[in-house]
């Protein structure tokens, strides 16, 4: 029944984007764990509600490995089990303290601090929290206020509603479900600087056919050529087919297309023998503003322990060098002519909550390249622009996004898409950078007061506990 629950929660994700079966399922595990007897059986609850969730929702992380099936394919299943093994383990963990705890309400400050967890631990991975399923309705905009881990909170104290208080919960839990499904009001039209953005849909295992370079290299640059000119044009990640230092000629042609507009692009650079995925402005004034990536994902970028692993016959997908790429210095602002001051997000990094800020001061919009290709076609692609879009709600910013295969898209601070290019579709779209958000209360804070607060809740809860039991 748990691993059920969890798989029904699992519903509220992209793309099915059904929200009531979140809470729905999310009240169904705590009831359960309500229920259980033991911490073991209470941690085994949260083990498999977790499988259930994550075996759903990430079901696409086996999409990058059948790109080359010769060489990666038999790594498929057990990267499926082990990621929605261990991410599980964090929902079992949870559960299992939060008994351990006294039970009662410690389930919301327990299950919300292993969310928080589970976005920094061994680098992190906050793919499809919970309160992502909230972006499309009025409820989306408690990001905004409080961020992932707060709206978390609120999420399940919600869901924990029927197992405490039986059928008024329940009222309260479908209150919240409908709440879910308001929409926003339709936004007033901008008259912003209007930004291009490109998606040449290279397939991935077409994508490096030296065959096919110059098909793909020239679509982007018919794309970048067409009338009326716009102000930025954004190419997605990894679109120029050489390493930056042998890449001129391109360049060169590049600017020839943008007749003075800039570009972004992604390339691939060397820097004293060391590997970077990085962004460039080409054209648009004298300096080249650029951007390396600097959280990498785990085995597609970068391999732990490389030669070990390389003995063992496990490589880095995304690139063949030995240790993959090296990660750049940190978040940063660029300043692109025309437009002002963008934040880059490459591809993975826009997962990431806290990379979506920086000291540097507010920028105009978030900038994101990708190349979406490793994602398959079924959910990974839409889960990943749903993060985008929670980012562009956290900061009231808003977020150009160009992804190789899609879905490109303009995404306004209120995490509506003005515009986009669908999925494996090739083109581009010209659309008017809407207007900046007020900082938003969670822009200012971050994460960290509410780990603060989950901390303080869940050790009130083991004290009182220990209270009871004197």
């Amino acid at each position: 029944m748990a691993a059920g629950a969890g798989l029904v929660a699992g519903l509220s994700q992209a793309p099915f984007d059904l929200p009531p079966l979140g809470l729905l399922g999310f009240s169904a595990a705590i009831w359960l764990w309500y229920r259980a007897t033991s911490v073991r059986e209470a941690t085994l609850l949260g083990l498999c509600t977790g499988i259930g969730y994550f075996a759903l929702v990430l079901f696409w992380i086996v999409e990058p490995f059948f790109v080359d099936v010769a060489r990666h394919g038999w790594m498929a299943p057990f990267a499926l089990v082990l990621m929605s093994g261990g991410m599980a383990l964090f929902w079992g963990a949870a559960f299992g303290a939060a008994r351990l705890a006294g039970g009662g309400w410690a389930i919301v400050p327990f299950w919300a601090l292993l969310e928080l967890a589970r976005a920094y631990i061994f680098t992190g991975f906050p793919w499809a929290m919970p309160a992502q399923a909230l972006i499309d309705g009025q409820a989306g905009q408690l990001l905004a206020w409080v961020g992932p881990h707060g709206a978390n909170i609120l999420l399940f104290a919600v869901a924990a509603l029927p197992a405490f208080f039986g059928r008024r919960g329940g009222l309260a839990v479908a209150a919240v479900s409908a709440l879910s499904l308001v929409s926003l009001p339709a936004p007033e039209p901008s008259t912003g600087p209007i930004l291009r953005l490109v998606q040449p849909n290279a397939a991935q295992h077409e994508k490096w056919d030296p065959a096919l370079t110059e098909r793909f290299l020239q679509r982007k640059l018919d794309y970048t050529a067409a009338m009326p000119r716009p102000d930025l044009i954004v190419w997605p990640e990894t679109s120029v087919p050489y390493l930056m230092e042998y890449a001129e000629p391109i360049f060169a042609r590049i600017a020839e297309a943008a007749n003075g507009t800039p570009v972004v692009v992604g390339v691939m650079r060397m820097e004293k023998g060391k590997l970077y995925n990085s962004l460039r402005v080409v054209g648009g004034g004298p300096s080249a503003p650029l951007y390396d990536k600097h959280h990498l994902v785990p085995f597609g970028e970068y391999v732990p322990f490389a030669e070990l692993a390389a003995r063992m016959g496990i490589f880095g997908l995304a690139t063949d060098r030995l240790g993959g790429y090296s990660p750049g210095p940190g978040p940063r602002l660029i300043d692109i002519e025309g437009i002002g001051a963008a934040l880059p997000l490459i591809c993975y990094e826009a997962v990431f909550p806290q990379h979506a800020r920086t000291e540097g001061g507010r920028p105009r919009l978030l900038l994101q390249i990708t190349n979406d290709a490793w994602f398959g076609s079924f959910s990974g692609p839409y889960q990943h622009l749903a993060q985008a879009r929670m980012r562009a709600i956290e900061q009231g910013l808003p977020l150009a996004r160009a992804a190789n295969t899609g879905v490109s898209a303009l995404i306004d601070g209120r995490g509506r898409i003005r515009g986009a290019i669908p999925l494996n579709e090739a083109g581009y779209v010209d659309l008017p950078l809407p207007d900046v958000r007020p900082p938003t209360l969670y822009s200012r804070t971050g994460d960290g007061p509410y780990g603060v607060l989950l901390f303080i809740m869940c050790g009130t809860v083991v004290l009182r506990s220990r209270r009871l039991q004197r």
